[in-house]
């Protein structure tokens, strides 16, 4: 930029002194100063445009690897559940045709038989989430073990004195 010393801004202060006069150098000061601010924020605009433009420049590339990157990450899945599918089904064929007994190790006799069927499901009677208990009721009385809840406003109703009522 303009290299501006002490020296050279006092020798432009005196010319524009003996130039425009003392009469019309503050306004003509406060319209440079105005002018230079706008020239400033024009300059600092423009950078600022620019910057976006790089930046956005840089976020495109950005995502351009990102998409190529998960390309490459779906088709290498898309490849391995393939093979693992492959796989798969070829084991699924060879313990089929050990059951069958067309195996080609002679153990397609002996496959036959362990295969055992699965037992159907059996739903639970209706009171299966209720708690049964091992000690009889009759003991329980005995002891004093409160069979059900009863409310505050009950216990004092029941244990109130006789007197009181």
């Amino acid at each position: 930029m303009i290299d501006f010393g002490f020296d050279k801004i006092a020798l432009n202060g005196a010319v524009a002194l003996v130039v425009i006069g003392p009469e019309k150098l503050p306004r003509v000061a406060r319209t440079v100063g105005a002018l230079m601010g706008k020239a400033r924020r024009y300059v600092a605009d423009v950078k600022a445009e620019v910057n976006r433009t790089i930046e956005l420049e840089e976020l495109q590339k950005m995502k351009s690897q990102f998409e190529t990157a998960a390309r490459d990450v779906e088709q290498t899945v898309h490849t391995e559940m393939s093979s693992a599918n492959q796989a798969f089904s070829d084991q699924v064929n060879d313990l089929q045709s050990g059951l069958n007994g067309s195996g080609s190790d002679g153990f397609g006799s002996l496959g036959h038989g362990l295969a055992t069927p699965v037992p159907e499901y059996k739903r639970p009677n209706k009171r299966w989430r209720l708690k049964r208990t091992a000690v009889p009721r009759w003991y329980k009385q005995r002891a004093g073990v409160r069979g059900h809840v009863q409310s505050g406003a009950a216990r004092v109703a029941r244990f109130r004195p006789s007197g009181l009522k």
